[in-house]
C-alpha cells in the first residue's frame, strides 16, 4: 500500500489576512502621546521699556526646593510629595490671617465685583541633578494645588468645576485665584566650590 498522503492547508491568502489585520490594529489602536506642562510665557518685553525693580514683600513668597537627590524643601520645611499639594493651599489661600503668610488684596474683577486675591507667588527651583520624574511630579503637585482652589471657588459660585465653566466665568477665576508660579534656573548645588 502506498502512503496516504495529508491534505495541505491553502496558505497563499495568509500573508494577506495578516496584513488586513495588522493595518485594523494601526487604524483603530491610539499611541501614547507625550504630554509636557502647559506654561505661557510671557511675551517679550518691549525695547523701549524701561525695567523697574519690583519690591516683592518676602511673606508673598514660598521656595519650593529640590535638591540632586529629589528631597523637597518647602518655606524652611522637609517635605514629603504627598504633602505639597496641601502646603501651596495653605499658603496661597492663608485661612487665619497669618502675618507668616502672603497677603490679600481686594480688586475689582469685571463681571464679577470685589475679591479678596490672594498675593502668594510660587518659586520653584531645582538643582540640575534633580531628576525629570521628580521635576515633573513637583510641577503637578503644584498645578493641582491651584486646580483644587479654583474648583473649589467654582463649585461656591457657580456649583460647578472650573473646567464646566464658559470662557468668561473662567477668566473671573484666574483672575480671582492667579497660577503665580516662578521658575528659576537650575542651579548645582552639589557642587562645592
Amino acid at each position: 500500500m502506498g502512503k496516504k498522503k495529508t491534505p495541505a492547508i491553502n496558505s497563499s491568502s495568509t500573508a494577506d489576512i495578516a496584513f488586513l489585520l495588522l493595518c485594523y490594529f494601526l487604524m483603530t489602536t491610539t499611541m501614547g502621546s507625550q504630554t509636557g506642562l502647559q506654561r505661557r510665557l510671557p511675551p517679550m518685553p518691549d525695547e523701549n521699556q524701561k525695567v523697574e525693580d519690583i519690591k516683592i514683600n518676602r511673606r508673598n513668597i514660598i521656595v519650593v526646593r529640590i535638591n540632586a537627590n529629589d528631597r523637597l524643601l518647602a518655606g524652611s520645611e522637609a517635605l514629603d510629595i504627598s504633602q505639597l499639594k496641601d502646603k501651596i493651599k495653605e499658603f496661597l489661600t492663608n485661612p487665619a490671617n497669618d502675618p507668616n503668610l502672603p497677603e490679600k488684596e481686594e480688586k475689582n474683577i469685571e463681571n464679577y465685583g470685589k475679591a479678596q486675591v490672594s498675593k502668594g507667588i510660587i518659586s520653584l527651583q531645582n538643582d540640575r541633578g534633580t531628576s525629570y520624574k521628580a521635576y515633573i511630579a513637583v510641577q503637578n503637585e503644584l498645578v493641582k494645588a491651584i486646580n483644587e482652589l479654583r474648583d473649589d471657588f467654582c463649585y461656591k459660585e457657580y456649583g460647578k468645576k472650573f473646567a464646566s465653566l464658559d470662557e468668561e466665568k473662567q477668566k473671573i477665576v484666574k483672575e480671582i485665584i492667579p497660577q503665580n508660579i516662578s521658575e528659576a534656573e537650575p542651579k548645582d548645588t552639589g557642587k562645592k566650590k
